[in-house]
């Protein structure tokens, strides 16, 4: 079953949220909702898809997850966006 990285943003907290799963949908709408308690997403209802991006498995795309939360930056977010092929990239360096 593929599974998927995404990237959400809000408008109105001017803020990303990364995170994996295989119903990209479903993980939207439940964070527009405030389903996840102490989620981080809970700071907005506005989270638009800014990037979907297909993994072979749960695995890779917690791999992915992990880089981009390490790497604590906006800007580096936001050249993901622009270019997904950045992600290809990491993953051939694994």
């Amino acid at each position: 079953m593929p599974h998927f990285l995404y990237i959400l943003h809000s408008k109105t907290s001017t803020k990303y949220y990364i995170g994996e799963t295989h119903d990209v949908k479903e993980r939207i709408l439940k964070h527009n909702q405030h389903g996840y308690t102490n989620a981080f997403s809970k700071i907005a209802n506005d989270w638009t898809l800014a990037l979907n991006f297909e993994c072979i498995d749960r695995n890779e795309a917690l791999f992915l997850e992990r880089f981009i939360k390490k790497m604590k930056s906006k800007i580096f977010i936001e050249k993901i966006i622009q270019n997904p092929e950045i992600l290809k990239d990491i993953l051939s360096k694994k």
